[in-house]
């Protein structure tokens, strides 16, 4: 420890005061305590940290860059997919706080823009009273006593600061997780044989193989000729050995196949990587201009490159569960399951582009549906007080070939962000968690609007459930009795939702009795089944929409009925979230009237749940 003691060590340094003789030693040192340190700040790490703060628990979040967001940042420039390759065309929406993300960038970010994306994300974390956020902050050794996590060191690179981070629940969603592995987690890397797990997408014999690193780049039309030279340390493509997979129209956002991957240790070869894949990059687009095959890019200049590489695979850590392809081919059913997914089986060529004669992915296989992601995928095996959310979780090299894309990632961050905060209110471990109280975390999961798939919400604290009437103004498609069935989302084909005939749509529940409530929650449609994420070459299709869900809400009011008469009780004019919350102090009732006024554009309201609570 002797030499990350020394980083403090300023002995030598004399801070000279402008205009004064003090000549002081720097003090640049900080020990901090919280709750939950969530270790970084990509889509998985903003989502458990949200999740677990707005559950009541105070969370340090460190994020490596000057940037939130991961690989989907500015820097790196990702498209967040999720489940949106299912062999239906359609995809299979993540909500819950990816949702939110999503939908806020839609109001503050109609032009696109990867940078102002960045502050999208920075303003959703910020807003968090119970987060605080550690930008340009590296974790770089875990201290670790009987198989449990201490204390983190961080190294702070703006303020030359060595920081000390106590807490009693840690979460790595940093990718790479050297917090963890310095936690003395156990991990795998490379491939599994075909054997340990009855993958048949897997090779005979294990290897060292890893999904490989990407640059990406994007060209802008300049409206004349853009004559092109490429810099010296351009590496020649060798259009006439590639296989017909690596297109190269449309090339305006760039190659994704632009990757080299590692046998050996990934993260110690990434700056090697990294120059090599800054000459494949120019040495691709070198081939688009000046090889005489694309004359329609005779206008384009290259306008953004990227320097930092989009990594896919490093450590993945071992769990009570090891996710593998059978799980999500088979579509297990996990008694703790907490998140999905249903990428394809998209397992990139072992060389990248160095072996230009295989196609750059294999797409093994696509889903007709979601699949389960257990919970005991997502806490260390044998670091007690250690959770994982992203591509480092616990799952074969088959299985991360598709659960590794951020929409996935953010769900499971959603989940283990929650368990934490339980973990902390009843001073337990994950292990706990997942043998003794994992329908809990499920139903706060659900609550809080992630989707677990095939798994109907039967929370005992929801009232809504216990009303004795529930009745609407009117109906045109599904039951207004289905806003208590536990779904909140059309599944595999049936009807879980209430459709109002028109706008200004009233629901009614009513008891005989009078029951106390300070809480009513509402899921409104937001219609998962078209994605909402930023796309770099926007369209609007069956697919996709590039504005605001017109489905969405715009404007919603609640009454209450107290003593036989009806009163307001809040009315949201500019909603921007699927979940629709109203909290007042605690009320005695016989009915609450809910008035859906307008939507983004819908010419109908649909509900898919009602919730009340007293608490």
């Amino acid at each position: 420890m002797k030499h990350l003691i020394d980083l403090t060590d300023r002995s030598c340094d004399q801070w000279t005061k402008m205009g004064s003789i003090e000549n002081p030693t720097p003090i640049r040192e900080k020990n901090l305590t919280t709750q939950i340190a969530v270790i970084g700040g990509g889509m998985a790490g903003i989502c458990a940290a949200v999740a677990a703060a707005r559950n009541g628990v105070k969370v340090i979040l460190v994020q490596d860059r000057a940037v939130l967001g991961g690989n989907a940042s500015s820097e790196i420039r990702v498209i967040v997919h999720g489940v949106t390759k299912l062999k239906s065309g359609l995809p299979e929406r993540e909500t819950g706080i990816l949702e939110e993300i999503l939908l806020l960038n839609r109001f503050y970010n109609e032009q696109h823009s990867f940078t102002v994306w960045d502050h999208v994300l920075y303003d959703f974390v910020t807003r968090e009273s119970n987060i605080t956020l550690m930008l340009n902050t590296q974790c770089i050794r875990s201290i670790t006593k009987d198989s449990k996590i201490e204390s983190v060191l961080c190294w702070q690179l703006a303020t030359e600061t060595l920081i000390r981070i106590n807490a009693e629940q840690f979460i790595d969603c940093s990718g790479d997780g050297l917090m963890a592995a310095t936690a003395g987690a156990l991990y795998r890397t490379g491939r599994e044989g075909k054997d340990e797990f009855n993958e048949k997408y897997a090779p005979d014999a294990p290897d060292g193989w890893q999904m490989g690193a990407t640059i990406l780049l994007s060209s802008k039309d300049m409206g004349k000729s853009m004559p092109y030279k490429s810099p010296p340390f351009t590496i020649k493509f060798d259009a006439e050995k590639t296989h017909p997979d690596r297109r190269i129209i449309p090339f305006v956002e760039g190659f994704w196949w632009v990757e080299v991957g590692s046998k050996n240790d990934i993260i110690a070869d990434a700056e090697v990587d990294m120059h090599r894949l800054m000459g494949f990059a120019y040495g691709v687009w070198d081939y688009v201009k000046n090889s005489g095959k694309f004359p329609e890019a005779d206008t384009f200049a290259l306008d953004w490159v990227g320097s930092l590489p989009g990594r896919r695979e490093s450590r993945r850590f071992i769990g009570d569960y090891i996710l593998s392809e059978p799980d999500q081919i088979n579509h297990k059913i996990h008694d703790d399951a907490v998140a999905f997914g249903g990428w394809p089986l998209d397992e990139h060529n072992p060389g990248g582009i160095e072996n230009l004669a295989q196609p750059p992915s294999f797409w093994h296989e696509h889903f007709d549906k979601v699949y389960q992601i257990p919970y005991k995928s997502l806490y260390s095996k044998n670091i007690t007080n250690l959770s994982f959310a992203g591509r480092n979780v616990s799952q074969t090299h088959v299985a991360l070939s598709s659960s590794r894309v951020m929409g996935t990632c953010a769900v499971m961050g959603q989940a283990v962000g929650t368990a934490a905060s339980l973990c902390i209110k009843k001073g337990v471990s994950p292990r706990t968690i997942a043998n003794k109280h994992v329908i809990e975390l499920q139903e706060q999961l659900m609550r809080d609007d992630a989707y677990i798939p095939e798994r109907p919400a039967k929370d005992p604290l929801d009232l809504a459930r216990t009303a004795n009437n529930i009745s609407a103004s009117s109906t045109l498609s599904g039951d207004v009795n289905l806003l208590i069935d536990g779904v909140s989302r059309d599944e595999l084909g049936e009807i879980h939702h209430w459709q109002s005939k028109g706008l200004d749509a009233e629901v009614i529940f009513e008891w005989n009795n009078p029951i106390a409530i300070s809480s009513v929650e509402i899921k409104c449609d937001t219609n998962v089944k078209k994605n909402i994420m930023m796309l770099k070459n926007t369209r609007e299709n069956q697919s996709y929409t590039t504005i605001i869900p017109p489905e969405l809400i715009k404007s919603i009011s609640l009454e209450l009925k107290i003593d036989g008469i009806w009163q307001n009780y809040g009315t949201q004019n500019d909603n921007q979230r699927r979940l629709i919350k109203f909290n007042f102090d605690n009320k005695e009732i016989t009915a609450f009237k809910i008035k859906a006024h307008d939507t983004y554009g819908a010419e109908n309201i649909k509900l898919f749940e009602v919730r009340c609570y007293n608490k």
